[in-house]
Formats: structure tokens, sequence, C-alpha cells
């Protein structure tokens, strides 16, 4: 097959995994209800699971399939989109957001804390057993701490329909094969082209599995509400880190490619700073956003144009 050929599957293998992530978290929240799970604990779990469902799904791949650089990549990729693009244009749009207590008291350290966490864990380019071992307490830690803050409105239960557990169990296969078929592509389109896997990983994967936190959030603006809009994309970037670097590497060793503990880290590390500078007034500018987005230009050229 062609070019052409692979990045069609992508595409399809791409919105088939976002699709069929979606289809698993409403199933999944339905059937939670349904056995008494209150809100606040599907939403701190099963909903903060399903936003890093597609990085996660595609990075278990990546490692069965011998290109774990994928894995750093992916992870990376997302923070950096999430934080320049997704809050960039959030905030040019919406003319700016403000932030609560929640998100700077208790979503910004811990944003900053897994930020640094990966910067100091990938410097001797290994991602083995221990680092494994920090990241998953560090991500029990952060759902602990999330279940302590959220507040339990009420407890709803709902009957789970049949079509429920068949979706869920559809929705689980289709995020299998969207996964591999993403990874598949990716590798082949890599090869023709001569680009590491990781590059696409950083910057096309990253974009594609970052429109779900895009949606949500330019939706939350419309509805004047701020502070979701911001606590999807900052509780998302914390999922990834932890999640995503934690679970995937139990099933196999973790190639950390040069380029991640150079440029790639540096451009995380200068977003999450630039934006904790931005937060510090508890308001983030429409001037700023568009700041963030130019910043985000600036680093997809970069990353393009190291491999042409």
């Amino acid at each position: 097959m062609g070019l052409v050929a692979y990045l069609i599957i992508f595409i399809v293998s791409l919105g088939a995994l976002l699709y069929a992530s979606d289809r698993f978290v409403a199933s999944a929240e339905n059937i939670g209800l349904a056995f008494g799970v209150p809100p606040f604990i599907i939403g701190v779990t099963i909903v903060a699971f399903g936003t890093s469902l597609p990085e996660l799904a595609t990075s278990i791949a990546s490692v069965y399939s011998g290109s774990s650089e994928i894995v750093i990549g992916n992870v990376m990729g997302s923070n950096i989109t999430n934080i320049l693009l997704i809050l960039g244009v959030t905030s040019f749009i919406g003319n700016g957001i403000k932030l609560d207590f929640d998100v700077m008291d208790i979503d910004m350290p811990f944003l900053f804390c897994s930020a640094f966490l990966l910067f100091f864990v990938l410097r001797d380019f290994n991602f083995g057993g221990m680092e494994t071992s920090i990241f998953l307490l560090a991500l029990v830690v952060f759902l602990v701490n999330s279940l302590k803050v959220e507040k339990e409105d009420e407890t709803l239960r709902r009957k789970a329909r049949n079509l429920d557990y068949i979706v869920l169990v559809g929705a689980a296969v289709l995020v299998y094969f969207g996964a591999t078929y993403t990874v598949y592509s990716l590798e082949e389109i890599a090869t023709i082209l001569s680009i590491p896997p990781h590059i696409i990983a950083l910057t096309v994967i990253a974009l594609g599995t970052s429109l779900p936190e895009l949606v949500v959030s330019l939706a939350a603006i419309r509805r004047g509400k701020h502070a979701m809009a911001v606590g999807n994309v900052l509780g998302s970037n914390i999922f990834n880190t932890y999640a995503v670097m934690g679970i995937a590497s139990l099933f196999g060793d973790i190639t950390v490619p040069e380029s991640a503990v150079g440029f790639d880290m540096m451009i995380m590390m200068v977003a999450t700073l630039l934006f904790g500078v931005m937060c510090i007034g508890g308001h983030v500018s429409k001037w700023e956003g568009g700041m963030l987005i130019v910043f985000y230009l600036y680093f997809i050229s970069e990353s393009v144009g190291s491999v042409l």
C-alpha cells in the first residue's frame, strides 16, 4: 500500500478510537450509576480515565508493536497541545478565562509536580521499574486527593440497560483495533516519509487525541463555566503523565528518544511554567491566549522542520 492508503487508515483508525473511547466512557458511567456509584467518584475516575483513553490505548499498542518511543511523544505532545493550543484557543475565543480556587490551589500544583517529575525521571533516558512505581503511586495520590476535594451533590441511581453492556464491550473492542491500526499506520507513514514515529506522535496523534478536550473546553466556555474548561485540560495533562506513562510501561520497556529530553521537554516545561505565570492573577487574557497559540505554531514548525 502507498502513502495515501496509510493516511486513510490512520484517519479512520484515529476517528474510530476517539468515538469508541467516548462511547466506552458513556456506557461505563451509566453502569456505574446503576450500581450506585456516586457521580463525583465517576467523574474523578471513569471520566478522568476516559479523557486519556486514546493516549493510553495508542501507547500500549505502540509498546506491543516495538515502537515504544511513541509513548513519550504521545504524552509530551498531548500535554503541550493541551496547554498551548487548547487553553490558548479557549482563552482567545472566550475573551479570557477566569480561574477559581480549585484550579489555582489544587490543579496547578499537581500539574507542576507531574511536569517536573517527568523531567527528572527522563534525564537519564530511562523509564524502568522504579519510575513506573513512582508514577503509579503519584496517580493514586492524585485520584485520592481528587476524591477528597470533589463534593457529592447526590447519589443518582439509574437502571443499566442491556445496551449499555453491549456498547461497553463493543467500544472496548473498537478501542483495541482503533489503537492498533493507528499505531500500525503511523509506523508505515513514518517509514515512507523517513520521519521518526515519535515526531508524528508528538504532533499529529497528540493533536488528534486532544480534539475532545478542545470540544469540551469550548462548550464549557460558551456556558460560562471557565473552571470546567481549564480543569478539564489540566486534569487530562496530569492523568496523561501519570497514567499513560505508568500503565504503558507495565507492558514493556519504554524507549526515550533523545529529543524528548531536549527540545520537546524544554517546550513542555516552558509551556507549563508560562501558563502558571499567566494564572497568577486568577485570569488568562485573550492576548495571552493568542501568545499560547503562537507558541504552539512555533513548536509544530520546529518539530516538523527538524526532520525535513
